[in-house]
């Protein structure tokens, strides 16, 4: 079911009350988090990056900080793992650090449930069909997260990203969101082997023809 019409006006809705009664409830669970930033690594408090929307448009992805120093400007696997900071793992682990993108779904940048929003720099290396992922909004999870998320290869990521393009409806969304909490508390598929999250995608050469 292609996202057009009174569909997408279902997504919205689910979006904005989700997020709405998220913000609410997490709201002394951010404060605290919050603070411990402050205390532990000192400011700024949240992490901003331009990332691809829907049909590529960037806008600023908001997370808690979760690494020492300013962000560099490309993706550093090995130095993401020298930055980070215990209370940055422990914020990872228990995936607090997305709360934040809470405010981005409601500012219509995100939805609650569409295929992770990556970093600019990959958006040249991926395939035609990779590409895809782009014809929705992304989300804070996805089907690819409760999929085996970073524990997944790139390829076998982008297909179920492709695949939630081609099969959504409201009820997977639900779907979704309801095996999104069964991860979070089991702390599954946190990060790829041997990497903090997961290794740089340098495209796939077996893709093909890459969409500029």
């Amino acid at each position: 079911m292609r996202q057009s019409g009174a569909s997408l006006v279902a997504k919205r809705v689910l979006d904005v009350a989700g997020a709405g009664a998220a913000l609410l409830a997490s709201a002394p669970v951010m404060a605290a988090v919050a603070i411990a930033i402050r205390a532990s690594d000192g400011s700024p408090i949240l992490f901003r990056q331009a990332r691809p929307g829907r049909h590529r448009k960037p806008f600023t992805l908001l997370k808690f900080r979760t690494m020492r120093g300013s962000a560099p400007e490309v993706v550093d696997a090995e130095l993401d793992a020298q930055r980070i900071s215990p209370l940055g793992r422990f914020l990872r682990a228990t995936s607090l650090d997305e709360l934040p993108q809470l405010v981005n779904v409601l500012r219509g940048e995100m939805s609650l449930v569409g295929p992770r929003p990556l970093v600019t720099q990959y958006l040249s290396r991926y395939s035609i069909e990779q590409a895809r992922r782009h014809e929705v909004l992304p989300g804070i999870t996805g089907w690819a997260q409760v999929n085996g998320r970073n524990s997944l290869t790139w390829e076998r990521r982008f297909q179920l990203d492709v695949w939630y393009v081609n099969h959504w409806s409201p009820w997977l969304d639900v779907k979704i969101l309801g095996r999104t909490l069964i991860r979070v508390l089991r702390r599954e598929g946190i990060s790829g082997e041997g990497h903090v999250t997961m290794p740089e995608f340098m495209g796939s050469a077996k893709n093909g023809s890459t969409a500029r």
